[in-house]
């Protein structure tokens, strides 16, 4: 099921700004801090994300669909940075996945969740540590 709405509601909007505090810190591995830049404005955000590491990628879900901002910005700078447990990484080749590629890499609790979760809209992101943030 895509969800295609352009930007999420006013309640997920509060919510984002209560996460963007705790994303990317070691005591919340299930939140990433997405840095990225405006591709019209070249104003630098902060968006937080839900994610599934992998050896060499981030997996990130996406309820909002492929048209959010974040994501739109993303692939057309072909990258950014994400920082995760408290580390800065490089990320780049953003790339829509299919729900299959995203289960086979999860562990038995994440497989069982997604495989119940009706989203099937998924990003990609190759990643190479950047340092501490």
């Amino acid at each position: 099921m895509t969800n295609d709405r352009k930007r999420p509601g006013q309640a997920t909007r509060a919510f984002n700004r209560f996460a963007r505090t705790l994303a990317g810190k070691r005591a919340m591995p299930v939140w990433a801090l997405v840095h990225h830049v405006g591709r019209t404005s070249g104003k630098a955000y902060a968006t937080p994300v839900a994610v599934l590491p992998a050896p060499d990628a981030f997996y990130v879900a996406l309820p909002w669909g492929r048209g959010t901002d974040w994501v739109r910005n993303l692939r057309a700078a072909g990258g950014g940075r994400m920082v995760w447990k408290g580390t800065t990484y490089d990320v780049s080749e953003p790339t829509f996945v299919e729900k299959a590629e995203v289960l086979a890499i999860a562990d038995p609790f994440r497989r069982q969740v997604l495989t119940r979760w009706a989203l099937s809209d998924f990003l990609r992101v190759r990643r190479v540590p950047a340092g501490r943030f």
